[in-house]
């Protein structure tokens, strides 16, 4: 690459200090509009992407094109070892830009909403299947596990760069409603309907927490109830489990 190079030595550095607090805290990420990413292929999905990457610590040598306004440091993997927050980095961490959050219509198509689900492992798994299947959107409520955690990003397998993802309070839930637009709750409750009678077009489907389900505030907002239908003696799927179940259901009803 015919661009300079700098070099790290010492992981107490400003830009690793500064790596290190994108890895760790949710409010540092916001504050500063970056999140934290690590490894070759995620590097390769966010440029082609499109997403703005704004530096890069490397233990290997990149031999492909990076934009002119990205910064490129050389690190020893032991220093990438410490500023990683996973137990297993890669050779490589990088900062992304925060993508804006714009106003987005709901009106049209099948959107999944995750209502305080706390596993950014869960989320990210959850946004790697809506893009699989083309659900129009993920939305999650504010006190759900960040979008940015490098957990969920992990667990995205690159799909949080080219997914839409809107972040809404239950303010903002309870407008969309008063809007018209038709919300599904999920749950294994003796009044809800099986998955395959009900219509999952132009519909905002809801997600609950791992342990809670849905909150009393949007299950109350539900125009119906949904379940997928289980083997005798299972009571539940774990949430990323059932997501990927409804949205293939929703997704095979786009094609009839």
């Amino acid at each position: 690459m015919d661009r300079k190079i700098k070099k790290i030595t010492s992981r107490s550095n400003p830009v690793c200090i500064h790596i290190k607090k994108l890895g760790t805290s949710r409010s540092y990420r916001e504050e500063h509009g970056l999140f934290l990413c690590d490894g070759m292929k995620l590097l390769n999905e966010a440029l082609s992407s499109g997403m703005r990457i704004d530096c890069i610590l490397s233990s290997t040598i990149i031999d492909f094109e990076l934009p002119d306004d990205t910064c490129v440091y050389h690190v020893s993997e032991s220093i990438i070892d410490s500023l990683s927050p996973l137990k297993s980095s890669g050779d490589i961490l990088f900062t992304c830009k925060i993508p804006d959050h714009n106003d987005y219509s709901y009106n049209i198509g099948t959107h999944i909403l995750l209502d305080t689900i706390q596993d950014p492992g869960n989320v990210g798994s959850i946004i790697r299947s809506a893009n699989a299947f083309g659900i129009d959107s993920v939305i999650l409520t504010d006190n759900s596990a960040d979008i940015f955690n490098l957990k969920t990003i992990r667990a995205s397998m690159g799909a949080v760069f080219k997914q839409q993802i809107n972040i809404i309070n239950y303010n903002d839930i309870y407008n969309l409603k008063q809007s018209g637009i038709k919300i599904i709750g999920t749950a294994s409750k003796d009044f809800s309907v099986e998955i395959c009678k009900v219509s999952l077009e132009n519909v905002i489907i809801v997600l609950g927490n791992e342990g809670q389900g849905i909150s009393k505030e949007l299950l109350e907002l539900c125009d119906e109830i949904i379940t997928i239908p289980l083997a005798p003696g299972c009571e539940s799927l774990n949430v990323a489990a059932a997501a990927s179940i409804i949205m293939w259901v929703a997704s095979k009803e786009r094609v009839k």
